[in-house]
């Protein structure tokens, strides 16, 4: 018996094709540097910058202390998720008797229901895996950012230097944070395919519709893009 039908194949070949496709034209294309996440790079940026110039840098290692909590909290909440998830597979019996019975006529066997918890695993897994390098980043940066030299230097070639490093390194644990999250949202589509190959295709779209909008038509992306839009006086 074979295990996936045609449009199943086609769903989920779908589904990888919307992920991929996003984080490309989010990362790599010029209509991604007008996205929410490239701008606020700039912002990062902008922020090392200026702290180079403080005497005092609590308030900095503050925020830091802040995006660290926050990112080791996804960490181990998609570690969590990944422990949930394999539960399922170990109570494949129990579930699949109470999807019998539910009046849904949803046709699950075995083996197609262990696929399908196996690939939320993955997703969960390729989350679990960018929000601990990203937490492990802002460690880095926390790093670099007690290494700022002092504003008396903060004109030499040195501290330049050094502020371009710790803005690289920041963007990275950014990026890293953002393709965990965006591994999260796809997992809540994802979730369609327990439903059916059409819900899969329907929720991807959902999800996808969600984040582009996030991105490209967002309040928060016309907060940012106010200032530079209004006309100068």
């Amino acid at each position: 018996m074979q295990m996936f039908t045609i449009l199943d194949a086609v769903a989920l070949a779908g589904f990888v094709a919307a992920w991929v496709g996003y984080a490309i034209v989010i990362e790599w294309t010029p209509h991604g540097r007008h996205g929410l996440n490239r701008r606020m790079d700039h912002y990062r940026a902008t922020w090392m910058q200026r702290m180079l110039a403080r005497e005092v840098r609590m308030v900095d290692t503050q925020i830091m202390a802040s995006l660290q909590n926050g990112t080791a909290f996804f960490a181990s909440t998609s570690l969590l998720a990944v422990g949930g998830a394999l539960t399922l597979i170990r109570s494949t019996d129990e579930v699949l008797s109470v999807i019998a019975q539910l009046p849904l006529g949803i046709p699950v066997t075995r083996g197609l229901w262990e696929a399908k918890i196996i690939g939320l695993v993955i997703l969960l897994a390729y989350a679990f895996f960018n929000f601990s390098w990203s937490s492990r980043l802002y460690n880095y940066v926390a790093i670099m950012v007690g290494a700022t030299p002092f504003p008396s230097e903060k004109d030499t070639p040195q501290a330049q230097a050094h502020v371009l490093r710790t803005a690289g390194l920041f963007e990275s644990a950014g990026r890293h944070f953002n393709r965990g999250q965006r591994a999260f949202f796809l997992a809540l589509g994802y979730l369609g395919w327990f439903v059916g190959p059409l819900a899969l295709i329907l929720t991807t779209v959902l999800v996808l519709v969600a984040l582009w909008r996030r991105q490209f038509g967002s309040d928060a992306l016309r907060a940012l893009t106010s200032e530079l839009d209004s006309p100068k006086p």
